[in-house]
């Protein structure tokens, strides 16, 4: 594949403008809480005008989840740019094991989590953005895989590759739970059972 070209000038500037005003919101809504944060008190801690704001978060819910496009975007990228070879499920954990463990320990993830869970209007659109990223994964591996776009396997596999963040929070090793987690997806329930849970299942069969 070929690199992707150097963003231009303008092109930097409004990712350092978008940032910028992500952080200034996430720094006022720790520090206040989201319901008694305004939009205009976000736009003069980033020293924009509302407008400018609104241009690139079309509400102040986006403010915190400012990385949604981002997340799609990169969910995309693994499954279609893997390497010749490796399997849709290989390409998510070494996306996951890349992208995603760094932000489960992350120092700041307690707080963020607190704030969203704290906040019914994030709740709720933090629902809705997980749903969103599910249909987009489950889509892209319908595509790769040539099913067809409402197909349940991909589906399921989508839905439960995005509780992974979930499932490596606090814990002890991140790194390890996501292997877990990936060697279930790949290989099913049996490779993680010892022999006792075998027999078992093997007298239910």
């Amino acid at each position: 594949m070929p690199d992707s070209p150097t963003p231009g000038r303008r092109e930097r500037k409004k990712a350092a403008t978008r940032q910028a005003i992500a952080d200034a919101a996430l720094e006022l809504f720790l520090e206040h809480g989201f319901d008694r944060v305004s939009v205009r008190d976000v736009a003069e801690r980033a020293d924009v005008s509302t407008t400018t704001l609104f241009a690139h978060f079309p509400s102040k819910e986006a403010l915190v989840f400012d990385r949604e496009q981002d997340v799609d975007a990169a969910l995309t990228a693994a499954v279609r740019e893997r390497p010749g070879g490796q399997s849709v499920v290989e390409a998510l954990r070494a996306h996951a094991l890349e992208a995603w463990v760094p932000i489960v320990t992350d120092p700041r993830r307690a707080s963020f989590t607190a704030l969203v869970g704290d906040t019914p209007a994030l709740r709720e659109y933090g629902e809705r953005m997980w749903m969103r990223h599910a249909d987009t994964l489950s889509a892209v591996i319908a595509e790769e895989l040539g099913r067809e776009p409402d197909d349940p396997a991909c589906a399921a596999l989508a839905r439960f590759v995005l509780e992974v963040p979930a499932l490596t929070a606090g814990r002890h090793d991140p790194r390890a739970t996501v292997e877990t987690v990936f060697d279930l997806l790949q290989h099913g329930w049996r490779s993680q059972t010892g022999p006792r849970d075998a027999a078992a299942d093997g007298l239910r069969d």
